[in-house]
């Protein structure tokens, strides 16, 4: 069974490094998983992050949309997603 795990991203360069670590490590690697990064038209280092990131694991996928707000950076993870289950996490909290 895959889990997807919906990451929406704008301007969390402080958090976001943190964040993908915490998530990494709670997944087991034999677990069939993927991580959705949503970037929500970040100004800062946040798409930086995301791509270093996606380049180490093929699991992590990176979307693009302008600045639209969480609900819709949520909403286009929830598209794109293929899991049966679903969960969301946001850098910052």
């Amino acid at each position: 069974m895959l889990f997807s795990i919906v990451v929406p991203v704008y301007n969390v360069e402080k958090y976001l490094e943190e964040c993908l670590k915490s998530i990494i490590c709670q997944i087991d690697d034999n677990e069939n998983y993927e991580i959705i990064l949503v970037d929500d038209g970040s100004t800062d280092n946040s798409l930086a992050i995301c791509q270093r990131y996606a380049e180490k694991d093929p699991r992590i996928k990176i979307y693009h949309k302008p600045n639209g707000g969480v609900s819709s950076a949520r909403n286009l993870g929830l598209e794109k997603s293929t899991g049966t289950l679903i969960s969301f996490a946001d850098p910052d909290d």
